[in-house]
């Protein structure tokens, strides 16, 4: 595997979710600015307005193939002529064999507990000698984009605006390699389903929380949660994916993809891998993301309490690429406390743009967001508080302030790349709070940023940098920018202020990002024009007072 650390040290050196007993940030309580919650089950699902395909159903109580037909959604018991559920997923796309439900077909998940893997219903041709691949066999491709294949969980007959009831969950028993299989999966929708083991242990972790891999039986683990290959209009939607012993996903050559409101927390390795290796991964097309959560990866997770344990630097990345392409649209998300980076983009190749928005980065252990190539970065939050593992209860073994701990690494890769970082608030203790970059011709635009230092957590006699451009001959424009407390603060440019931000709190173990009625913040910014458009990070409009906030809040 290439699990890309040593070439992100190397490159830096140069250079509201709620969700039942959801893993909750361990530095947050006091704060009158939270980040967005919401619940899984909140985001619209589809309606199937027309009919297409066969509907299947898999409920507990429900038979094995032989019994019942699936077509029915009905118990075993009382049934006649086989009508009725099957009782496991794993009966619908058994490991062997033909596929029980085809493309365009939809499978309905009622609320329960079911088994993937060895000794769940439909793994009964799999071996003890290779219990990794006794594997849900791929989603079938749905027909085309308006006719996607769907496996929903606990919905209405033909869909609904949300889930209904609780998550059905699928868990992995004895290491079987992934749960959610779409390799070569086309027009596929996946909504309100639970990903997860019976397992707090993750893979090769060097402390007492390492999964037996050696001898059967291995455990009530699994290595992922999704793997997505060759995978083209997928949807993603209430999904709820934890507690993995390697990634929540690892998905490469992906174009097109939707993901809206899905969790991935507490994976051993990652949470979203799109590095499959020795061959090429770049996704294309349209990456959109909406209401994505990202925490606590490279941590294992209590079972059954689900809290955070062991967080190592095994990888420890939230979410990371291979080399990749496609535009990168991502909102209302949130990457926090994950072991390594939060948000890293750095290997995108420039086809394309990210785009971030009202997004919040926190406490991980790297570099909170890194991007290469186009960006737009509007109304966003970044806490670096890089330092945030050391000492914890949960911490094991923690590279704290890796590659520096910079708060936001963004660099241009051609010479027309445009770079747009505008109304942020950014709090750092790396050694720098942007670090940016790029060749001759390509332009980095700097405005209506709130900006502070706090003491470098490697090196506290000294804060953390101003915006460093490591000699880079790229065009840097900026205007109208706070800074506090930077080490080599630069306030020559114009309304670019060095002066007190006054956020109500600074305690690097609480902030909080509100603006105080005193501060210079507040309507002393320059119009935030289309770029970073009329509402600021909680949604609230822009133009509230005689001016625009600096930052990213516009108090009222």
């Amino acid at each position: 595997m290439n699990f890309r650390s040593s070439r992100a040290v190397g490159l830096m050196a140069l250079g509201l979710f709620c969700l039942g007993s959801a893993l909750a940030p361990a530095q947050a309580a006091d704060r009158t600015v939270e980040p967005n919650q919401w619940r899984v089950g909140d985001s619209p699902v589809p309606v199937d307005t027309e009919s297409w395909g066969r509907t299947y159903y898999v409920r507990t109580d429900g038979g094995s193939a032989r019994e019942c037909d699936g077509l029915h959604d009905k118990p075993l018991a009382g049934a006649q002529q086989r009508a009725c559920a099957w009782s496991g997923p794993m009966l619908a796309l058994p490991p062997e064999g033909e596929a029980r439900i085809q493309g365009g077909d939809r499978l309905v998940i009622r609320p329960g507990a079911y088994m993937i893997g060895l000794g769940a219903p439909g793994s009964e041709n799999c071996s003890t000698s290779y219990p990794w691949d006794c594997r849900m066999q791929p989603v079938p491709s749905g027909p085309d984009p308006k006719r996607p294949t769907r496996i929903v969980g606990g919905l209405a007959e033909n869909g609904g605006p949300s889930c209904k009831g609780s998550l059905p969950e699928l868990w992995g028993n004895e290491r079987v390699g992934t749960i959610l299989n779409l390799k070569g999966s086309n027009n596929v929708r996946l909504a309100c389903l639970e990903v997860t083991d019976h397992s707090e242990c993750v893979e090769f972790h060097p402390g007492r929380i390492k999964c037996e891999r050696d001898k059967f039986p291995y455990g009530a683990w699994a290595s992922t949660g999704l793997y997505a290959k060759d995978a083209r209009n997928v949807e993603l939607i209430n999904l709820d994916i934890h507690g993995m012993a390697l990634h929540g996903i690892l998905a490469g050559r992906l174009t097109d993809w939707r993901i809206d409101n899905v969790r991935l927390a507490a994976n051993g390795w990652s949470g979203w891998n799109g590095d499959l290796g020795n061959e090429n991964s770049s996704n294309s097309g349209t990456m959109a993301f909406h209401k994505w959560l990202v925490e606590w990866n490279g941590c294992g997770e209590s079972y059954p309490e689900r809290k955070p344990l062991g967080c190592w630097s095994g990888y420890g990345d939230g979410v990371g690429t291979a080399a990749t392409a496609g535009s990168w649209n991502i909102e209302n998300s949130i990457f926090r406390f994950n072991t390594s980076d939060g948000l890293d983009l750095l290997y995108h190749r420039g086809d394309g743009v990210i785009r971030l928005n009202r997004v919040w980065a926190e406490g991980n252990a790297g570099n909170q967001i890194k991007t290469l190539g186009p960006l737009v970065m509007t109304n966003s939050v970044v806490i670096a508080t890089c330092g945030h593992f050391d000492k914890k209860a949960y911490t094991h073994q923690v590279d704290n302030c890796r590659a520096l701990g910079d708060a936001i690494a963004v660099s241009a890769a051609a010479p027309k790349d445009t770079l747009q970082v505008i109304h942020n608030t950014i709090v750092s203790e790396g050694n720098v709070s942007v670090l940016t970059g790029g060749p001759a011709g390509s332009t980095a635009r700097f405005a209506n940023n709130v900006i502070v230092g706090l003491p470098v957590f490697f090196s506290k006699s000294k804060n953390s940098a101003d915006l460093f451009t490591d000699g880079s001959p790229m065009k840097l424009e900026e205007s109208a920018n706070l800074k506090q407390d930077l080490r080599n603060a630069q306030c020559g440019a114009p309304q670019v202020r060095c002066a007190a931000a006054g956020l109500v709190d600074l305690n690097r173990d609480r902030v909080d990002i509100a603006l105080r009625p005193d501060s210079t913040a507040r309507d002393s910014g320059t119009p935030p024009g289309a770029v970073a458009g009329s509402t600021d990070y909680r949604g609230q409009p822009r133009l509230r007072g005689k001016g625009a906030d600096r930052g990213a809040l516009e108090m009222p």
